[in-house]
C-alpha cells in the first residue's frame, strides 16, 4: 500500500510530536517532515515533496498563508490542509483563497482529522462542520452560488439527497451513518451515487449544488439529528 506523504507545519513542538504519533500510527499515513514555521514548510515541501502538508496558519516568521501560497506555486502535486485553532470566517476565506484544500479546527476529534486528510488526498475538499455555513457566505457573497429552492431536478431519492444535505453540512460518513441508521459502506455508496448523478467531484462542489437547490437549508429531522431519541 502506498502510504500518504504528510508534513506538518506547526510552531508547538508537543502538538507536531502527538500529531506525529497519532499519524505514523495508521497504516496509510506517514509522517516525512515537520516544520516549526513557514519558512521552513516551504523548503522542505521543496525537499520532500510531501502529498499533504498539514498547514498552522499563526506562526512566527512566515505565515502559514504566505507559507500556503508559495507551496501550491513551487510544489503544485501537493494540497493544503489548515489545521488550526482559528473558525473565524476571514481566516476560512484567506486560506482557501491561497489554494488550501482543506480547512479543519484543532478542536476537532482526532478520527476527524484523519478523515479530512484521506478525503484530501483523493481529491476531495474537506470543510469541517463547524465552517460550513462561512464556506456558502463565501460563495453567495461572491456570487458562486445564486439559490434556486426548490428546483431540484437531478432524480436523487430522498435518500440520497439525506446523505448529500449531511455531507455539505461537513459530516463525516460514520457521523452521517449513525444520524440515518445506516452503516458506513452504505452511506459511501449513497455519496458515490450523488456525485454520479450530479457530476460533482469535492465537498465544495456538493456543498455549492445543495444551497443551489434549497437542500441545505431544510432542517434535517430531528431524529437524524439525535439517533437516541424516537
Amino acid at each position: 500500500m502506498k502510504k500518504i506523504r504528510l508534513l506538518i507545519a506547526d510552531d508547538h513542538a508537543v502538538l507536531r510530536a502527538g500529531l506525529k504519533a497519532l499519524l505514523n500510527s495508521q497504516d496509510d499515513i506517514e509522517v516525512v517532515a515537520d516544520a516549526p514555521d513557514g519558512e521552513e514548510a516551504v523548503r522542505k515541501s521543496r525537499e520532500y515533496a510531501p502529498d499533504i502538508v498539514l498547514m498552522d496558519i499563526s506562526m512566527p516568521g512566515l505565515s502559514g498563508l504566505e507559507a500556503t501560497r508559495q507551496i501550491i506555486k513551487q510544489c503544485p502535486e501537493t494540497k493544503v490542509l489548515v489545521l488550526t485553532m482559528h473558525e473565524e470566517e476571514g481566516y476560512l476565506n484567506e486560506m482557501l483563497s491561497a489554494g488550501a484544500s482543506s480547512y479543519i479546527p484543532k478542536k476537532a476529534a482526532d478520527t476527524e482529522l484523519l478523515h479530512a486528510i484521506r478525503a484530501t488526498h483523493r481529491g476531495d475538499n474537506f470543510i469541517h462542520s463547524s465552517m460550513t455555513a462561512s464556506l456558502v457566505a463565501r460563495m453567495r457573497n461572491k456570487g458562486v452560488i445564486v439559490p434556486n429552492k426548490g428546483h431540484d431536478s437531478s432524480g436523487l431519492s430522498q435518500r440520497e439527497k439525506d446523505v448529500l444535505r449531511l455531507l455539505a453540512r461537513g459530516y463525516a460518513n460514520q457521523e452521517i451513518a449513525d444520524r440515518l441508521f445506516l452503516s458506513v459502506k452504505t452511506v459511501e455508496t449513497y455519496k458515490a451515487r450523488v456525485k454520479e448523478k450530479l457530476g460533482l467531484r469535492g465537498r465544495a462542489e456538493l456543498v455549492r449544488y445543495a444551497s443551489e437547490t434549497g437542500l441545505l437549508d431544510l432542517k434535517v429531522p430531528e431524529s437524524f439529528e439525535n439517533p437516541g431519541t424516537s
